[in-house]
């Protein structure tokens, strides 16, 4: 299969390749689009053999449910048997935005979308494209990161090339996406609403709005069906082990010190904060990503997926991040991080 690429204005797409996509979505194909958070892996929602095909193309378990992507806040009625009143109030402040909502499904709902769950989890993404894509197909659109299963997300059109080929039939390509991690996932069928995963939307700005929020803790076993995609104890991981240190740049020092004496041969890669490169210097063993300024989560966010590919490609055995706080944004960099490397576990 030959992937089709569209290369298309993020604010304005052309209509014409929008359409294009489109057809192909309702025609029972795959198609990469981009979301402000990752590009996503797209097919007819209702249609659970197109949604099949994104589970063989990513060579993911059907056990890991998927997200529907719809373009109005109205469209939950079309997927959700229940509608809570808390949903009205997350659509209004949040929606579209990188908050995905978890409902009890409505049976025309495929299993294969909610890996045979009765609840499904929805969300209204905050890009142009994407909201043309729905829109022209006129379905919503179950769509994971589009990506091999377990990979870092790709937040270019470049990763979905380089992870999936000619596994799916074309990508819209609108450049690098804005906020560089998955959505939250939120349980509205849980007392006290709960984050299944936590992502471009705060703990704090949604307690906000709903008053207590809970967060759920990540499954120990895997092979039974998941409440929410992104729960697994591994993913997100690079080619090479990911190594977590305490966050201090004395910390990321020591550690990466004592790895290449203990390690004579190979290169290391170094998520590495921009305020702390006096820390660091590069060298032929030391490779290093500027993964902008400590504390200024977004940026961080939208870097991560970035920096893990680029290091990985640059041929490094091992790579060293500082472990941000559970605070804000930093709650899904330390999610995020912590499943890439498989552990909590600090490198001392």
């Amino acid at each position: 299969m030959v992937v089709k690429i569209w290369r298309v204005n993020p604010e304005a797409p052309e209509r014409d390749a929008i359409e294009e996509a489109a057809a192909i979505i309702v025609a029972g194909g795959l198609v990469a689009f981009p979301t402000e958070t990752v590009y996503g892996l797209g097919a007819n929602a209702f249609n659970e053999e197109a949604v099949r095909k994104i589970f063989a193309a990513k060579e993911r378990p059907a056990w890991d449910p998927l997200i529907v992507h719809i373009s109005h806040p109205d469209m939950v009625k079309d997927l959700a048997a229940v509608v809570p009143e808390t949903f009205w109030r997350l659509a209004e402040r949040l929606m579209p935005g990188p908050l995905t909502v978890v409902l009890p499904k409505r049976p025309k709902v495929p299993d294969a979308v909610t890996a045979g769950l009765p609840t499904v989890a929805i969300r209204m993404p905050k890009h142009p494209v994407a909201l043309a894509l729905i829109e022209a197909a006129g379905v919503p659109i179950a769509a994971p990161s589009a990506n091999r299963f377990g990979r870092p997300s790709p937040t270019r059109a470049e990763h979905v090339l380089a992870d999936l080929g000619d596994r799916i039939d074309g990508i819209l390509d609108a450049g690098p996406t804005r906020v560089g991690v998955e959505s939250t996932v939120v349980d509205l069928t849980a007392t006290p609403p709960t984050i299944l995963r936590p992502g471009g939307v705060s703990r704090e700005t949604l307690a906000e709005i709903l008053g207590e929020v809970a967060i759920a803790e990540t499954p120990k076993r895997e092979g039974e069906p998941m409440p929410s995609p992104g729960m697994t104890h591994r993913h997100y991981a690079p080619a090479v082990p990911l190594r977590l240190t305490e966050p201090s740049p004395q910390a990321v020092q020591d550690a990466l010190l004592r790895f290449l004496a203990e390690h004579p041969q190979g290169k290391v890669g170094l998520l590495l904060p921009t305020d702390w490169r006096e820390w660091v210097t590069p060298s032929e063993r030391v490779v290093i990503f500027d993964w902008g300024e400590w504390g200024d989560w977004a940026t961080m966010a939208r870097r991560l997926f970035e920096g893990l590919r680029w290091l990985e490609r640059q041929g490094v055995v091992a790579i060293f991040a500082p472990l941000p706080p559970p605070i804000g944004l930093g709650l899904a960099l330390r999610d995020r991080l912590i499943k890439a490397s498989g552990s909590d576990e600090i490198a001392r």
